[in-house]
């Protein structure tokens, strides 16, 4: 059948409009990344399970990384979902994959890395350490290697040895691990599983804190960002809001992040490091259920207690010093009188005498302080008094300082002990580097403490933080 010329006509309309219809529809406009995640009303980040990115605190996730992404997802007002993965590797997998929406996990910024993904300016600036254990035989650089080194596989860190075998030790050998990162891998040496392996150095000093016997023999590289990374795509309108964010945000908060998370790290105080980590296993079994009681009690976390009765006795129930202060939590007489403690050597009378006298040191602060840094104040007074904190907050105001930051506050606690500085405030002297010692050591073991009870926390709840500050305030604290 013979179609007619007006047969012809409609059949060409009808292709034509359905053609039209079809550019239409590929032409129209997708919606951009940004837009999607606020559509979505969640942002997915891929990660990795490591004290410098995001691990679990008492409180939910907490880590460097994962503080600095919270902030940005509430910027945007969605929710943070984190995708964990076994090394950075996977990670830019997962962002080059379109599979996240952005990849933060402790990546080193290389050239290699840089064609697959966008990455951010730098939220971290690290070195590569080649790491050992202190019983074997420290090596002098990469060729007087004599063992089993193991890296992750794809990390940044198989890419600088291969660098080194084109160019200075042609006969450098490693094995690349597929699943597992450089956390896994710090404590395999610790362990002696291997013999050396490489790290980035904010890694190798948190690891450090709780297993001492990991030593840095030398660095590998020079100073290398660490990055987040996005998709390589056309659209950068999520990329130029965490570009802003990253650059708009504050001064103040960044070195009060880094403070929180790193800030310990650069002390020194590592020599009782491997006595702490064996009387956690021998000695605080004896106590354990005191702290825990004695936090619920008054809303604490037991770990902290638990941390200050170490730094003061050693969880030596018997400790006198020579002030007279005795008792696991080193009470004064007048103090352990005007906590109602009969006995201070009890260990279950003087922990529970230290859970509520640092409950009323906390409801005493000023509201303007906000955590961590309530808890570090708080420290500082347990140790030279109240009094003594107020002069060392003023004197940080006096020269400009954030008296509600104890990064701040911590060089006026300094200066109690000169007379140029102490002559200007109420109470006069005080031993306020024994105080920034004190709440350096507290973090120190609270730090080692929360890495190996992991989930084992007992959060007070709502009863008990309300309870605890009606039994403190029935009672204030000494002046």
């Amino acid at each position: 059948m013979t179609a007619t010329p007006r047969q012809v006509w409609a059949l060409r309309s009808v292709l034509v409009a359905a053609v039209a219809l079809a550019v239409l529809a590929t032409c129209s406009p997708q919606p951009g990344t940004l837009e999607r995640v606020l559509g979505n009303g969640v942002l997915r980040v891929a990660t990795t399970n490591s004290p410098t990115t995001c691990y679990d605190g008492p409180a939910g996730p907490t880590g460097y990384e994962c503080d600095l992404l919270r902030g940005f997802a509430e910027q945007l007002g969605v929710k943070l979902e984190l995708v964990y993965l076994a090394n950075s590797a996977q990670v830019l997998d997962h962002v080059a994959g379109g599979r996240v929406d952005i990849g933060a996990a402790g990546i080193n910024v290389t050239a290699t890395r840089s064609e697959q993904v966008r990455f951010t300016k730098p939220v971290q600036m690290v070195r590569q350490q080649l790491v050992y254990r202190s019983d074997q035989k420290k090596p002098r650089d990469p060729g007087d290697l004599d063992g089993k080194l193991a890296v992750p596989q794809g990390s940044s860190m198989a890419e600088r040895l291969l660098q080194l075998r084109g160019s200075r030790y042609p006969t450098l050998q490693w094995l690349e691990v597929p699943d597992a990162g450089g956390n896994d891998l710090l404590a395999r040496v610790a362990d002696g599983e291997l013999t050396y392996t490489i790290a980035n150095s904010d890694l190798v000093a948190l690891n450090r804190r709780h297993a001492p016997k990991l030593k840095v023999a030398f660095d590998l590289s020079g100073n290398e960002d660490i990055a987040w990374a996005l998709p390589s795509a056309r659209d950068t309108s999520l990329y130029d809001r965490v570009q802003n964010y990253l650059t708009t945000l504050p001064d103040a908060e960044l070195a009060s992040l880094r403070d929180r998370h790193f800030g310990v790290v650069e002390s020194d105080e590592y020599l009782g490091v491997v006595r702490f980590v064996t009387d956690v296993k021998q000695l605080l079994p004896k106590y354990q259920r005191h702290f825990e009681d004695a936090a619920e009690r008054y809303g604490l976390d037991w770990r902290t207690l638990a941390a200050v009765g170490y730094q003061e006795s050693k969880w030596n129930p018997d400790a006198v010093s020579f002030t007279g202060v005795r008792g696991i939590m080193m009470l004064t007489l007048d103090t352990a009188a005007h906590l109602k403690v009969k006995d201070r050597e009890d260990p279950a009378q003087s922990i529970e005498g230290g859970a509520r006298y640092l409950q009323q040191l906390l409801r005493q602060l000023p509201a303007s302080i906000a955590e961590p840094d309530r808890t570090w104040m708080a420290l500082a007074a347990y140790n030279q008094g109240l009094g003594h904190l107020h002069d060392a907050r003023k004197l940080a105001q006096k020269v400009g300082k954030n008296p509600n930051r104890w990064e701040d506050v911590l060089e006026g606690m300094r200066r109690l002990s000169q007379e140029q500085w102490y002559s200007q405030t109420k109470h006069g002297y005080a031993r306020g580097g024994e105080a920034v010692r004190f709440v350096t050591n507290v973090r120190s073991y609270y730090d080692v403490l929360l890495w190996m009870t992991g989930g084992a926390a007992i959060a007070p709840s709502t009863e008990a933080q309300a309870a605890a500050i009606k039994s403190a305030a029935e009672s204030p604290a000494d002046p």
